[in-house]
């Protein structure tokens, strides 16, 4: 734009040395600058213009402003924290996987924890809840998928602290972490603790990434660093199927919620659907279309899927036309784990950047969460709790000199949107693969 004004300029100043050199009239003169001077102005304003709409367009209008407050935060693990979830039974309780090989059971309502799994020896590196019953589901770094029990009573809420003056709306990046606890305190430590699980699932020859009930939660999916996936009976631990097709490590896997489909994600730029609802046979599909890392994969309304990349892309498939996604969205940031709240129809998008935000299903950007310069968001999980929609998402650390990793809960609802973050700290600081077993120090 710079080099096409310095052009104009030239012309401009050549048109006036003609005009000069001329024998016109004052009047024609006059005419002859005042028409090359509106010339000039048109052309400079229709160049800033264009280069302007050129920005302005990579970003659609937002149809809401979501306000974001954050009212608690729960302090225990003493290292990062790879994963969140909620559970789907009663009592509703936050569940959280740590590279400091250990799950934690959450009451959302106080902030205190109400169990401690450490039954792993590696790091631990993804949560779910069983269904219908008081069961989780843990993928390590040992190798292995641990199904555990846990039985827990809600302590009585106490009256929330007034948290008015922490609004962070849209336009604002960055909340301030100068007033954060110091987390030297171990606040896990009073709380009940199991040591070992009901049953351990292992067949993978590497890192155990991710873990999911399949629909009744008879049978559980794995999937592993040792590129392929496992399905498994749950009460036999035996092994019912072993995925294989992917030609580089798993980084994540998801079940659907009402149907014996399997979607798995990988290093390779495509994801899997593993159709089970045939018990006699299994069919698998790949959907191409990124071009890097494929994060995630999560089941969404009706016959969809979502499925985020390293590329910076999200895509929106229709399982029965794998040829195109219907819908993409794209963005500044490698995406990590996302996740989809059915319901509400959000899709929620954590990035490497440290930026939280959330999307309609057609692309329309609705909110960007607040974010704190110490974290770096890494996946998120989605519930619907008193009819409000959670969004949960983790945090990790980012470089060594990090003093928390952070994982922010956020909900919107009717007139209501709050955000709870969870805070970890450090203690070792050289583990060359957070997700396996041991580290280097």
């Amino acid at each position: 734009m710079r080099r096409e004004i310095e052009t104009l300029n030239d012309r401009l100043a050549a048109e006036g040395q003609a005009i000069d050199g001329a024998e016109l009239s004052k009047g024609q003169l006059k005419t002859k600058a005042s028409h090359s001077t509106s010339q000039l102005s048109q052309k400079l304003k229709t160049t800033y213009k264009a280069s302007t709409s050129k920005i302005v367009s990579s970003f659609k209008t937002t149809t809401s402003r979501a306000v974001c407050q954050l009212v608690k935060e729960y302090i225990g693990h003493r290292d990062g924290i790879w994963d969140v979830s909620v559970a789907r039974t009663q009592p509703v309780v936050l569940g959280t996987a740590s590279a400091d090989h250990t799950a934690l059971l959450w009451s959302i309502e106080t902030g205190r924890s109400l169990a401690k799994y450490t039954g792993h020896v590696g790091s631990v590196n993804s949560i779910k809840f069983h269904p219908s019953e008081q069961l989780a589901l843990t993928a390590s770094g040992d190798q292995t998928a641990h199904v555990w029990r846990y039985a827990v009573q809600l302590p009585t809420p106490q009256p929330a602290a007034d948290t008015s003056q922490q609004l962070c709306g849209e336009d604002e990046v960055e909340c301030s972490d100068k007033d954060e606890p110091d987390a030297d305190a171990d606040a896990s430590s009073d709380c009940p603790t199991i040591r070992a699980p009901l049953t351990s699932l292992k067949s993978h020859q590497g890192v155990v990434i991710a873990a999911d009930w399949l629909v009744g939660g008879k049978q559980a999916v794995t999937a592993s660093w040792d590129r392929t996936a496992n399905l498994y009976d749950v009460e036999t631990s035996e092994l019912v199927h072993s995925l294989t097709g992917h030609d580089q490590e798993l980084t994540h896997c998801c079940t659907h919620p009402t149907q014996r489909l399997v979607v798995t994600s990988s290093r390779d730029t495509t994801f899997r659907l593993w159709d089970f609802r045939d018990p006699s046979i299994h069919s698998v599909n790949v959907f191409q279309g990124h071009t890097d890392t494929v994060t995630s994969a999560v089941f969404t309304v009706g016959d969809n899927v979502v499925s985020g990349s390293d590329d910076r892309t999200v895509k929106v498939w229709d399982l029965k036309n794998m040829r195109s996604p219907i819908a993409t969205i794209r963005t500044d940031s490698a995406i990590n784990r996302i996740n989809v709240c059915v319901g509400q129809k959000i899709i929620a998008l954590p990035h490497d950047n440290r930026q939280v935000r959330l999307f309609d299903m057609s692309g329309v950007r609705l909110a960007r969460l607040p974010r704190s310069s110490r974290q770096l968001l890494c996946s998120l999980r989605a519930a619907v709790l008193e009819n409000l929609l959670h969004l949960c998402t983790r945090g990790r650390m980012q470089g060594r000199s990090s003093k928390h990793g952070t994982t922010q809960h956020t909900s919107t609802g009717t007139g209501k949107q709050i955000m709870v973050r969870l805070h970890s700290k450090i203690l070792c600081n050289k583990m060359s693969d957070p997700h396996a077993a041991t580290c280097n120090c």
